[in-house]
Parts: structure tokens; C-alpha cells; sequence
């Protein structure tokens, strides 16, 4: 996989680029496929709380077997959960799990819709994350998006009748869309939506069960399945080439940060429906039993379905151009019929359908990816007819900067034509940014002023361009997104969405500065232009108490997104002390104080973020042992970072390279998170780090997943250990110290009580629930109303060495600034230096 884990405005890094989204282009079988699309007038809701719980086989089914139109509803965008393939993490994981959800939906023929619920972690309750989230806001949203999208099905993916049994959250979109339900045809519920949209009644509800939801497949085998709907999502569809789970398999393929890629599945596979509310089914396997899914659903609709169908019937798959014609006349009585709602849905589908079948290609390419307000875009458009049909340009409008012109130019077949238009970005143009960060929130919820927006995937674009062209005599407009397309020899073609950012954009170098001693730290502020010759000044916003030299620093940057570096000498206050540290930058008088994120992967589109600019500064008094530390990386991490905050000096370790002896230069080895989860060749490299550890070394392992080896260990430790899924997802859970009188927790700094308050998100994840009698227990916590858990931090001597087993999430905790995280883990490297003073300290 090629990618740049995070492009931010302050990191100077290769330019790696990947291909953004691609304009489709259909074979006729695909075309053929879409018509038969066009011609159902049926629509199904799945509902669930996350990136990843989407079931892709029958959203694929749904969609290309029953040709209804389907959509997605996760209540979170995923901002809690972890990260297989880079960085990133809370929101902008939440950004990256989006794209990967919005590139599913582009496999298997769904749509995709949110809610402004935060995923804030683990819950182990829906009472708790409903204390979280606000559930008048997030019932609301459930509401809102149902009546906007009108589905006839709505299926839930998790049941609403077992809370406690699985995540809180997913039993939590159950209740809600359970309640949703009822409440989408009330017009006293949410009134104030209906200004907007209008009340709806869905036919039925289901929840999608499976054998997971009886314990077993055994159990599920046995069980009563007379109010379950069987239907068999491994069909095969043959103008496609694909089977239904094939398709399903590339459509979950697309969540690569969760580690979801996976083999391609063929065959019969059956899914099942339970039946909650609504019209029950008369037997039938067909959940649209008694809906009426033809075209005479809408008034005028008939007349529409007749040419329609008949296209459909005897489809010319060697020349699909010979169908324009009646396309045309079927659009045309399609804009007279009655009911909005599905006139606009079916002509946009239509036109798709239109342009698929005349080969007709329409692009509007801008000179660069990216412009300031009040800077000039020149764009170079694109229009090519690939068919023997009558075309005209005869008008090209920029929506959103009133800007237009009419070439009223004939497409001759076959015949290329080229168009420079250009325009300003008007001044007071707001800056590309996904909407629901745009403000800041809560720890449950997303705060989005705009209430239109709620729900809708992604930020429209910026600017889109409408071609309008005459057909056979009949004018009918296209819309286009503007975009940046090039290429470059080892990648090929590239597209990327336009966007419109600021003058400048600044972002410290690290995301916390640590201060040991009263003295000065230089502080690096990584400054962006996002035009050509833009100059200002820099200073930075403290907390009181800290001061910095010099106190302004001037700054002239000649070409767009080049990257100036200006440093600030830090002066911390005296004694332990936090706070936050942010850029001003002031250029002609107006003031600028974000950083800009850009988050490029293969699999997804170029993403830009501007994020308030921030860093952590730690004022403590924190001591450590030792100076050199190897770290492996597993999914994705900023520790090595933080441990260089400490004055360690970290190597990153080609996991290949390793051999007998190499580690022995090292003070300490720390393997990232779930790097026994990614790296399968550390199964071979096990006894080289065993060895390591047993000559005197000392080797922490951060948490890993259970369950979810990338290759069969016969143990990661050197004594049985066995890791479960308990988790202390309550950030703010009590924290005992079992080993009082244990190095780790005194040596060469003192952990206390306070030491775990202010920690983010959680305590950690994942913790052993059995271990051999070698491994001692260091720390017990637990969530309310739950038996203490023991296996957060594990030590055993091996050797000469020390072994240390954590589950805590120090990959949140040091990146977020928590003092007593980075006293705990400076402790933990520095037990091999007093194991070598004096080895008879080290006891439970």
C-alpha cells in the first residue's frame, strides 16, 4: 500500500500521492445492471453504530440482487476506535474511517449517512453512552435521516433487546432505531424537521440476527428460526461476473485501517431477517412483500416505466447509443411527474444512464489542487462525444462563483474539445474542512451549526460546474465536481477533489513538549503557504506562567505549500505545571490559527483538515535510566515520539534485520501496538527477542488484539500468558497499586494515585485474564460495577532481563500530554538499569 500516514502543514515529508475517486466508467453490462436499478422505486435502511458493522453482503444483496436503493446509517464515524495502517486517530480516524466507509458503499451500490454521535470509545452499556451521547440530539438524527432517505425497509444490525451483551453502542442504534421507527410518521416529533422533510412510514423493521447473536452456530442450528426470513446473499450475477459475497468481500476489504481486508467468499451463504415491526411478511423471502415498487408508485410515473422497462427488456449490449433516444424521451416525461422526491432521484440516475450509454465525458480539471479567497482558478475543461448522437455545448456555469459561458459548440463524434474558463475564489469563501469539526464539540457528540449538513457523509464540494448540453434537440444539464487531475511516473493518473484552505497554516513539530528542569525548550512551529509570496508575523498564544524568546518572529514564504520553520525559545514556570501552547499568525492585518492535515491513503480520496493548532506543554520533574531504545512498530503509533520527548534516543527496527545478539545495544525494546496482530515475521523473531530479554534486556509489549494473530504463536511471552478482551474503559476508573513496594512503581520516579488522573479515553484494552505464577500483577482497576481486573501491567523477570506485558493505552495517553503515563513508562524502561544495580528490588 502505498501512503503518507499524515501530510500536516508542519512536517516536511516525501510528497507521496495516491489516486483520489476516479470518474466511473461503465461497461454495458454495468449499464444494463444500472437500468435495471433505475427501474425499481424501492429503498432499505441498515442501521448500525460504526464503520465496519455494516453487514456488506446484504447491503451488496439488496442492491444488486433486489435493485432497491440502500444506505448505511452509522450513528459514529468510527473517531474512537484504533488504527491498523497509520496514525490516526479520534477525529481524524474519524475522517479516514468516513472514506473507507463512503469506499465501500462505491463497491457494493450502497449510500451512506451519520449521525453527530462521537465515538468515544468502548462502552460497555447503552446507560452509559447515552450518558455520553445526548439521545434527544442522536434519536433526532435517526429521525431526520430516515425521513430524508424514506426507506420502505429499515434493518437494524445489532438487537435492541440485549444491552449489556456487546458493545454499548451497538445496542444503542438498535434502541434507537427501534424508537425511530414510530417516530418518523409523528408529526409532533421533531417538528421542527418538517420544514425541511416530511414525516414518513416505513413498511417493516428487522434485525439482521446470526448465529453470533445465539452464542454459536450450534445453538443457532437448534433454534426456533419460523419468525426469521432465510435469503441467499452468495448469489451470482452474471452480467457482472461476480458472486453477491464476492462483491460483499471487496466492500468490507475497504475498512484496512480495522484490519478488515479478507479473502473473496463464493457460493450459497444464507442471511437472516427477524421480523420486529411494522406489516409482518405472508411467508414470502421478499421484504418488499406488498410494496409497490414499480413505476406507477409515483402519479406520471407509468408512462415512464414503459420505456423504461422495454430498454431494459432489449438492451442493445453491442451499441447502447442506439437507446439516447428513448432515454431522452423518458426524461422528459420524468420531469413531469408529481412526486419530487423520486423525479430528482431517478433523473440524476437517468442522466448517469445518459452519458454511460452516448460514451459522453465531461471534466472540469482545475490548474491546482487547492486556492486561497480572492485567488484566481484557471480551469480546463473537457467535453468528448463518443457517439453518432446530436450533441451541443451550450453552456458551462461555475455553481458557486457565478461565473459561466456559452460556447454553443457542436460535439462532433469522436472529437475532443478543450475550453479554458477561469474564476475568482470570492473572498469569505470558508476554508474545505469536514463540517462536523469545523466547531468544537463534546466528548459525545459533534456540534454542527449548519442543521442541513447532519447527516450528509462528507462537506459538499467547494465548487461543482454544470455542463449543459442539448441532446437530439432537448437541453439537459450535468453536473461535474471540479477537480485537480495529473499524474506522475510511478503512480499514473491522479485525481484529486479541489479545495479551498487559508493563507497560511501553522502546526507545532510535536504534539507535546516536555520540560524537565527550568530551562528553555525550543519550541518548532512548521509554517504553510497556501499562496504564493505571502509574509506576516508568528507568535504564540501561552498559559500563564510561560513565556517565550523572542516574542514575535518574522516570516516570508515565496511559493505555495512550502514549509517555513521558525523556533521559540519556551520558558516553563517553576514547578509541575500543564497547558496549551497555539500559533498566531497575523498576515495583512487578519489573524490565522490553524494546521492543516492531509491525510492521504490508496484506497480513499485525498483528504484536507484544518484543525485548531495546539501543543501540550509539560512542566515535571520526571527522571529516567538508560538512552537508547529499539521500538518495532506494529499498527501505528506517536510513542517513539513521546519517548524522545523524555531525552530517549529511539531507532525504529526493521523487524527483518533482527538476529542473535543485535538487541544488545539497547537500554530497552518496546513493541508498538498490536504488532503481534501485524507482523507476521515476528513469529520467527520471537527467540531472538526472548534471547534479548534473558541476557539482560528489557522488553515492553504494548497491548495486542485477542484473537486476531497475524500468525500462530505458541506464546508472545515467555511464560503462559493469556490475553482476553477485558477492558477499563472508564478513563477515570480508580487505579490500585497492588506492588507498593515493586521498582516500577518507585523507581526512578515515585507513582502515585494522582499519577492516572487526567488520562484520556480509557485505561486500556485488552488486558490478560490468566498468567503463570512468573508475572506479577502491578496495578488493579475496574469499571463501575465490575470485578477488578489485574492485568493491566504485567512483569516477570526472564534471565537477567525483564519481560512487561501492558494493556494500558499509553498510545493515547502520551501523545495527549498525561504526565503520570510518561513517569509510568520511564520507569518501565529503566527497570533493566536498577535490575542491574541491585536485582533483589524487583519483588512483588
Amino acid at each position: 500500500m502505498r501512503f503518507s500516514r499524515v501530510i500536516c502543514a508542519f512536517l516536511l515529508t516525501i510528497p507521496i500521492m495516491v489516486s483520489s475517486q476516479k470518474p466511473k466508467k461503465y461497461t454495458t453490462s454495468e449499464i444494463h445492471h444500472e437500468i435495471q436499478k433505475l427501474n425499481f422505486l424501492g429503498t432499505a435502511l441498515f442501521v448500525a453504530a460504526h464503520p465496519d458493522d455494516e453487514n456488506t453482503r446484504l447491503i451488496a444483496y439488496l442492491s444488486n440482487k433486489v435493485k432497491a436503493r440502500t444506505a448505511y446509517l452509522s450513528l459514529t464515524r468510527g473517531d474512537g476506535g484504533q488504527n491498523l495502517i497509520g496514525p490516526e486517530l479520534r477525529e481524524l480516524l474519524g475522517v479516514l474511517r468516513t472514506q473507507e466507509l463512503l469506499a465501500a458503499r462505491r463497491v457494493d451500490g450502497g449510500e451512506q449517512f451519520f449521525t453527530r454521535a462521537n465515538d468515544f470509545g468502548y462502552s460497555k452499556h447503552p446507560d452509559e453512552t447515552l450518558t455520553i451521547w445526548d439521545k434527544e440530539k442522536v434519536l433526532g438524527d435517526v429521525v431526520w435521516a430516515i425521513r430524508k432517505f424514506r426507506p420502505d425497509v429499515i434493518i437494524n444490525r445489532f438487537d435492541h433487546r440485549s444491552p449489556g451483551t456487546t458493545h454499548g453502542h451497538h445496542t444503542t442504534s438498535a434502541m434507537l432505531g427501534f424508537e425511530a421507527f414510530d417516530l418518523v410518521n409523528d408529526p409532533k416529533a421533531y417538528p421542527e424537521q418538517l420544514s425541511k422533510t416530511q414525516v414518513w412510514e416505513p413498511k417493516r423493521l428487522f434485525f439482521n440476527t446470526s448465529w453470533w447473536f445465539y452464542g454459536s452456530r450450534e445453538k443457532f442450528a437448534q433454534a426456533d428460526k419460523s419468525n426469521l426470513t432465510q435469503v441467499d446473499v452468495g448469489v451470482f450475477y452474471p452480467n457482472l461476473g461476480l458472486s453477491n459475497n464476492e462483491i460483499a468481500s471487496s466492500a468490507s476489504s475497504q475498512h484496512l485501517c480495522q484490519g478488515f481486508g479478507r479473502l473473496a467468499v463464493r457460493g450459497a451463504q444464507p442471511d437472516y431477517l427477524e421480523f420486529l415491526k411494522g406489516d409482518p411478511l405472508n411467508g414470502s423471502t421478499d421484504i418488499f412483500e406488498g410494496i409497490n415498487t414499480t413505476w406507477s408508485r409515483v402519479k406520471g410515473g407509468e408512462a415512464v416505466g414503459a420505456i423504461l422497462n422495454a430498454i431494459e427488456a432489449k438492451f442493445n449490449f453491442s451499441d447502447p447509443t442506439a437507446h439516447l433516444p428513448d432515454l431522452i424521451k423518458a426524461y422528459k416525461l420524468l420531469q413531469e411527474v408529481e412526486d419530487d422526491h423520486w423525479k430528482q432521484l431517478k433523473s440524476e440516475h437517468l442522466k448517469d444512464i445518459i452519458l454511460a450509454c452516448g460514451g459522453i465525458y465531461l471534466e472540469a480539471g482545475a490548474n491546482s489542487a487547492s486556492a486561497i479567497p480572492g485567488e484566481k482558478v484557471n480551469i480546463t475543461i473537457e467535453a468528448l462525444n463518443r457517439s453518432s448522437t446530436s450533441l451541443t455545448l451550450q453552456s458551462i456555469k461555475i455553481k458557486g462563483a457565478d461565473v459561466s459561458t456559452t460556447p454553443n459548440i457542436p460535439l462532433s463524434p469522436n472529437t475532443k474539445e478543450n475550453l479554458e474558463i477561469s474564476f475568482s475564489v470570492p473572498r469569505g469563501t470558508p476554508y474545505t474542512t469536514p463540517y462536523w469539526l469545523e466547531q468544537k464539540g463534546t466528548l459525545g457528540m459533534y456540534h454542527v451549526e449548519d442543521k442541513t449538513l447532519i447527516g450528509q457523509p462528507e462537506t459538499p464540494l467547494a465548487y461543482t460546474v454544470d455542463f449543459g448540453l442539448t441532446i437530439d434537440g432537448f437541453p439537459i444539464t450535468f453536473t461535474k465536481p471540479l477537480i485537480r487531475r495529473y499524474s506522475k511516473p510511478d503512480v499514473g493518473e491522479i485525481y484529486e477533489p479541489f479545495v479551498v484552505l487559508p493563507k497560511v497554516s501553522a502546526g507545532f513539530t510535536e504534539d507535546v513538549y516536555l520540560f524537565n528542569t527550568p530551562e528553555p525548550v525550543n519550541v518548532n512551529l512548521a509554517i504553510r503557504a497556501g499562496t504564493n509570496n505571502v509574509g506576516g508575523v508568528a507568535k504564540l498564544k501561552l498559559p500563564q506562567g510561560w513565556s517565550s524568546h523572542p516574542v514575535a518572529i518574522n516570516f516570508n514564504i515565496a511559493q505555495k505549500n512550502a514549509v517555513q520553520n521558525v523556533a521559540f525559545e519556551v520558558i516553563p514556570p517553576t514547578g509541575e505545571n500543564v497547558g496549551t501552547i497555539s500559533p498566531i499568525l497575523v498576515v495583512d492585518g487578519e489573524e490565522f490559527q490553524k494546521k492543516l492535515i492531509e491525510i492521504t491513503y490508496d484506497h480513499v480520496p485525498k483528504q484536507s483538515i484544518l484543525l485548531p493548532s495546539e501543543a501540550r506543554v509539560v512542566r515535571m520533574d520526571i527522571k529516567k535510566e538508560g538512552e537508547r531504545i529499539g521500538y518495532i512498530v506494529g499498527a501505528g503509533d506517536k510513542v517513539p515520539e513521546s519517548l524522545s520527548q523524555i531525552g530517549y534516543q529511539v531507532e525504529t527496527l526493521d523487524v527483518s534485520q533482527l538476529e542473535i545478539g543485535s538487541l544488545a545495544q539497547y537500554d530497552g525494546v518496546v513493541l508498538g501496538i498490536r504488532a503481534y496482530n501485524v507482523l507476521e515475521e515476528l513469529k520467527f523473531k520471537q527467540p531472538i527477542l526472548l534471547d534479548y530479554v534473558k541476557n539482560g534486556g528489557n522488553m515492553i509489549v504494548q497491548y495486542n488484539t485477542a484473537g486476531r494473530w497475524r500468525a500462530q504463536f505458541e506464546n508472545i511471552a515467555p511464560y503462559p500468558i493469556t490475553i482476553s478482551r477485558d477492558r477499563v474503559t472508564d478513563e477515570n476508573a480508580q487505579v490500585t497499586i497492588l506492588a507498593k513496594e515493586h521498582a516500577i512503581m518507585n523507581y526512578p520516579n515515585k507513582i502515585e494515585a494522582r499519577d492516572f488522573n487526567g488520562w484520556v479515553q480509557e485505561r486500556g484494552l485488552y488486558f490478560p485474564n490468566e498468567w503463570s505464577k512468573e508475572f506479577i500483577p502491578i496495578l488493579a482497576m475496574a469499571d463501575k460495577g465490575e470485578n477488578s481486573k489485574e492485568g493491566s501491567l504485567l512483569v516477570a523477570s526472564y534471565g537477567k532481563g525483564n519481560y512487561i506485558y501492558t494493556g494500558l493505552s499509553f498510545f493515547r495517553e502520551l501523545p495527549a500530554g498525561v504526565p503520570g503515563a510518561y513517569k509510568l513508562f520511564a520507569n518501565m524502561l529503566s527497570l533493566k538499569k536498577q535490575n542491574t544495580q541491585d536485582e533483589g528490588e524487583i519483588k512483588g
